[in-house]
């Protein structure tokens, strides 16, 4: 039997929700394996569409379609040392392009940060927002999702000499986050007497946490699990925090026949585990035997309790 540290955690907490997201890098754009382009970061402000979103024959009859990812949340959407964007989220984005156009490589992948993931919809810089993008229902008054595709909590990574273990720990210390995530808004609104460093980019983040700049850092727990893996000396005490949420790909509100498409689309691949698929590609490489697919996976838009 696999080892897990995230099952019952998992579990139990499924069923309530969280009124904010998670986030990743900002207004940067990388070569990718496929088409790229550059775009600049911008806040969400309204709840109206700036532009209109191109339609699914729109997207055909170009031949392209713009998928917004992270580009330095490692496991999910990231860059290598080779330049190559990769990740669960880049995965999915890229079979997404061939079902859709006729190969992986008929996607332009947009590099955004956790507070632009929504204003790229509205703006139509993009046509999906796939940058493990948590459902709230504050979101949904502004974009459309799909259905989810992953579960995640929030977790808390500290040095091993000094774990954080519980959150009255945090408190008289400093906590990282990245604005516009699911950890800024739940210890802003549940824990405002801790004090939180905030940074744009998740590499920031973790640049200052290395550094001593701050006593822990807060994000998802699949995040924070991958890189202390990837990173001796740090440990995630707190595996779980809040409550658990979905993951799911977006589009501008109103998009209807593309969201149908995704929609359609996720529940065809399940009769192949596609995303279980995506998990051993991915994730498993990282995570070892320290989580099991069914622990954050979500196959058919069927969240399993």
């Amino acid at each position: 039997m696999k080892k897990s540290i995230l099952s019952a955690l998992l579990a139990v907490t499924l069923a309530t929700g969280l009124l904010a997201g998670c986030g990743s890098k900002g207004n940067d754009t990388v070569n990718s394996s496929s088409k790229d382009t550059e775009a600049p970061t911008e806040k969400s402000s309204g709840s109206g569409a700036t532009a209109k979103a191109r339609t699914l024959d729109e997207i055909k009859k170009d031949g392209t379609i713009k998928i917004g990812v992270f580009s330095d949340k490692n496991p999910f959407g990231y860059v290598d040392k080779n330049g190559e964007i990769q990740g669960y989220d880049v995965y999915f984005a890229k079979r997404i392009a061939k079902d859709l156009l006729g190969s992986e490589d008929d996607v332009e992948f947009v590099y955004l940060d956790a507070a632009s993931r929504v204003e790229y919809l509205k703006s139509a810089k993009v046509d999906i927002t796939m940058a493990n993008f948590t459902v709230t229902d504050e979101r949904k008054e502004q974009v459309d999702f799909a259905l989810p595709y992953m579960k995640v909590a929030l977790g808390v990574v500290s040095p091993e000499d000094s774990l954080i273990t519980d959150v009255d720990q945090l408190n008289g210390k400093t906590l990282i986050v990245v604005k516009g995530t699911t950890a800024e808004t739940y210890f802003s609104e549940n824990y405002p007497d801790i004090k939180l460093l905030k940074f744009d980019e998740y590499q920031e983040a973790y640049d200052a946490l290395l550094d001593g700049r701050g006593d822990a850092f807060s994000t998802d727990n699949t995040e924070v699990l991958a890189w202390a893996l990837q990173n001796k000396g740090f440990k995630v005490g707190i595996e779980s925090i809040g409550n658990i949420d979905t993951i799911a790909a977006a589009v501008q509100k109103g998009n209807t026949e593309l969201l149908d498409w995704i929609n359609e689309e996720i529940k065809s691949l399940a009769d192949e585990q596609f995303f279980h698929k995506d998990f051993e590609e991915t994730l498993e490489p990282v995570y070892g035997d320290s989580i099991a697919p069914d622990e954050i996976v979500v196959e058919g838009g069927i969240v399993e309790e």
